[in-house]
């Protein structure tokens, strides 16, 4: 694994995770996929709960909650980070019941939380920390007033932030569906963004279109977690020192899911 340059400090120890509901398949999506397989996915799901152990974390499982058939992806409820925590209001009416019981949960870990109120909207796969900055992206589920809250409560506990618009890419719902940063100053994007000037200080690493959905990768700790069918990404990665683990994602992938989408990470 390379050297995190100034980031010694960002250790995760624990993530919030939900196992999907009996209706997970009724839930929202852009992609026209099939029908998810339950079973499959719940399988899916515990290895990647397991993926997460391995990677030294602390595990707290909230029940499957059939109101909410996309509450499996816990991590659009909320901004986590070392120093307070961001309850978001998902862009989908149908989603915005789901930061209750988060909300509870939060309240007992962290001091400082605050809330993204109307007429903002934030999911948090529209969020992407890189150290002490974080990039925000403007999209069809976060809006600008949402986005702004986001950058103002960032700020207030000392963080940069970068606004990224990508109402105009057709290819991704959400910011980190399109790039993961993976420390060490290192930023993984797809060619659509690999362009923009904000990502000029980073070293940026190139996914080809056709493994495209594998920009959305998770850096835990000292490893990276990947979905599997993306030989050229996992290659990629392992030149550059990455220890991998590739987890299969299809039926989280036909709910426009990612890896990122399935836990909170603290």
């Amino acid at each position: 694994m390379p050297a995190i340059h100034g980031e010694a400090s960002l250790k995760f120890t624990r993530a919030i995770v939900r196992r999907p509901s009996e209706n997970f398949a009724g839930g929202l999506t852009t992609v026209d996929l099939g029908k998810p397989d339950y079973e499959l996915a719940l399988r899916q799901h515990g290895a990647y709960c397991r993926a997460l152990e391995t990677c030294g974390l602390s595990l707290t499982r909230l029940e499957p909650d059939e109101r909410y058939p996309d509450s499996t992806f816990v991590e659009d409820t909320a901004v986590l980070t070392q120093r307070g925590a961001v309850i978001a209001r998902p862009g989908a009416a149908s989603r915005t019941g789901e930061i209750e019981e988060i909300k509870t949960v939060l309240s007992e870990r962290y001091a400082q939380i605050r809330e993204i109120r109307e007429p903002g909207t934030l999911d948090g796969g529209d969020v992407c920390e890189a150290g002490e900055r974080f990039f925000i992206g403007v999209s069809k589920r976060t809006n600008e007033a949402g986005a702004a809250q986001l950058a103002g409560f960032l700020a207030d506990f000392g963080y940069q932030t970068t606004l990224i618009d990508i109402r105009g890419l057709s290819n991704i719902l959400h910011l980190k569906s399109g790039l993961a940063y993976l420390g060490g100053n290192r930023m993984l994007v797809i060619d659509e963004l690999k362009a923009s000037n904000e990502f000029s200080s980073y070293d940026v690493i190139e996914i080809d279109n056709t493994e495209a959905y594998g920009a959305n990768c998770l850096l835990i700790n000292d490893r990276v977690l990947i979905a599997s069918g993306f030989p050229g990404l996992r290659l990629q990665l392992e030149r550059l020192d990455y220890e991998v683990i590739a987890l299969d994602m299809s039926e989280f992938q036909k709910m426009d899911g990612g890896l990122s989408c399935l836990s909170l990470r603290f």
